[in-house]
């Protein structure tokens, strides 16, 4: 799916982790995409998916993560901007996957945590 709207970016997102083998992943609270991160859940995962335009930063790595600790689930990170360094050591040091998404709306592993899930799935 080509990603031209946050919207787009959070469909995307729900859908490749449905093709990770998350069942049931929806938008817990209905509402419309702004420009903050947006949450997605299912059974298992809590995943944030940041449509704007600067990379994630420490702050967001470390309340995605928080989140999934909550819901006792594991915790992604989806971003159309990448991340700063911080937040990708961060990231590195909780076992967060992260990837990046492009306009072509293909998510890309950013990091060890990620290609562990890929290769896992669920």
């Amino acid at each position: 799916m080509t990603i031209r709207t946050g919207g787009d970016a959070v469909v995307t997102a729900a859908l490749y982790l449905r093709w990770l083998g998350f069942r049931d992943v929806r938008r817990p609270d209905g509402s419309t995409t702004s420009s903050a991160a947006v949450d997605l859940r299912a059974p298992g995962v809590v995943a944030q998916v940041d449509p704007t335009t600067a990379p994630a930063g420490l702050r967001a790595v470390e309340c995605v993560w928080l989140n999934g600790l909550t819901a006792s689930a594991a915790s992604v990170y989806f971003s159309l901007a990448g991340y700063t360094t911080e937040a990708r050591e961060r990231a590195d040091h909780l076992g967060i996957p992260l990837f990046i998404m492009d306009l072509t709306g293909t998510p890309q592993p950013v990091n060890d945590p990620a290609d562990r899930l890929i290769a896992s799935g669920v």
